[in-house]
């Protein structure tokens, strides 16, 4: 589970305590580390002596030289990484297990690379995370596995509905958590180099994984960012936060709902899961509401929302919520949340507003709740990355502080809107829009 700030989740998997998370994006019951392959080609024996000599090979074209090049150089990577992992620790049998058959994968540095300029609307995001068939057949799994559920919630005091939505979010509810060899996908990365400390300390972890038999090699498999099992967690999160479930010696968070049930109530409740607290509800905002004062750095209780004039929906007291915040994902026009502690447990498991907001709705659809009830502003077009950079270089043109213009959301950025917006009398709820974006680069 891996983690920004912005609407965008990026699934991995708990990253985020940080998640670290997704998930993207673990154990098959398996008892040992896999053994090393059996070399390719054997030597001696009567085929080998009475094979023809081999007939002198062509010489090797520039793109094969520097193919045999880059092996070359990911081979010696991985020799200088598996003395690392020896110092730190690991046995020979591991690292034997772990690199004897390990692979470059080209696909998982271009996806790394990749950072797509359009960005999704949290309602086009949300439509998909709690559509009527997730949670018809989230509903049916959690009848499925519904021992399992319980027995985690009355150890973890994490509802069975929360569980059921992160396994929902993560994996369609088991269906696909990813075919992308652990080993493979941290090496790689690794051996590329843009997130070298990252993905060494990632790799060191999924050995002491292999080490510790609770998955055998070949069944370690996941998101290409390396993100594992039904709940996608990384290494380090399974290291600190898996848990044996089913009593059989292993932490298998692949193939046994004891383990990936109990390990991912076991990581919100680290994470400061508060038993009896709901995640959040829907509120209804008082006329002359000040939008700026919707904000996760303001925290108070329900109780000084409520004298403030917020109300539920339905017209029910506001549930009893410490350091509460106000959330607005749509800007002023769309839905407001009333969020409290356990949002923000959610988010440490991926730090995405729009994915701790699905895990509550889902959540909340599964019990037999319902649904967001205000209307989400549909006709606004989300600003693409490009687009989020002219405003950031806009705002900053006009003395504005919206921090170094890369593209991307941050609270530098909604600050400097915010000042904007007060300075234009338009509702300071920091939202950014093409609107805004045209009125902004206007000299």
């Amino acid at each position: 589970m891996v983690i920004t700030s912005s609407l965008q989740p990026r699934r991995s998997a708990p990253q985020r305590l940080l998640l670290a998370a997704t998930s993207t994006s673990i154990f098959m019951l398996a008892g040992c580390a896999a053994t090393a392959p059996t070399p390719s080609s054997a030597s001696g024996g009567p085929a080998a002596a009475s094979a023809p000599a081999p007939a002198p090979s062509a010489p090797s074209s520039p793109a094969a030289a520097a193919g045999e090049a880059h092996d070359r150089e990911f081979a010696r990577w991985i020799d200088q990484f598996r003395a690392q992992a020896r110092s730190g620790g690991i046995d020979e049998a591991t690292l034997h297990a772990a690199f004897d058959g390990v692979q470059f994968l080209p696909d998982v540095i271009e996806r790394d690379r990749a950072q797509p300029e359009f960005t999704r609307a949290v309602w086009d995001y949300l439509d998909t995370a709690v559509s009527p068939t997730r949670v018809a057949r989230g509903q049916d799994k959690r009848m499925e596995v519904r021992a399992e559920l319980d027995a985690a919630a009355a150890r973890y005091g994490v509802p069975p509905e929360i569980i059921t939505a992160i396994w929902g979010m993560e994996s369609n509810y088991g269906a696909n958590y990813g075919s992308t060899p652990t080993i493979d996908a941290l090496s790689t990365l690794g051996f590329e180099g843009r997130r070298d400390a990252w993905a060494r300390e990632q790799l060191l972890a999924a050995l002491r994984i292999l080490q510790n038999r609770d998955i055998a090699r070949e069944r370690m498999i996941g998101s290409w960012a390396g993100a594992m099992g039904q709940t996608q967690f990384l290494p380090t999160s399974f290291l600190s936060y898996a848990v044996d479930g089913d009593g059989d010696g292993r932490r298998d968070i692949w193939n046994s709902m004891a383990d990936v049930t109990a390990s991912t109530a076991n990581f919100l409740a680290r994470a400061g899961w508060r038993p009896g607290q709901p995640w959040g509800v829907e509120v209804r905002l008082p006329a002359g509401f000040d939008f700026a004062r919707a904000d996760d750095a303001l925290r108070q209780p329900a109780s000084q929302w409520a004298a403030e004039g917020l109300r539920t929906m339905d017209g029910a007291p506001l549930p009893d919520l410490p350091e509460a915040s106000v959330l607005l994902p749509a800007g002023a026009r769309g839905p407001a949340f009333l969020v409290g502690p356990n949002f923000r447990s959610i988010l440490r498991y991926n730090n995405s507003t729009s994915y701790a907001l699905g895990v509550g709705l889902l959540a909340q659809r599964l019990a037999g709740g319902a649904g967001v009830q205000a209307p989400w502003p549909r006709e606004l077009q989300p600003l693409s990355r490009s687009d989020m950079r002219a405003l950031q270089e806009a705002l900053n043109g006009k003395g504005l502080n919206a921090g170094t213009p890369d593209g991307v959301m941050g609270p530098a950025t909604r600050s400097a809107i915010r000042s904007y917006q007060r300075g234009a009398g338009l509702p300071a709820d920091g939202y950014p829009t093409t609107e805004l974006l045209r009125q902004v680069q206007v000299p």
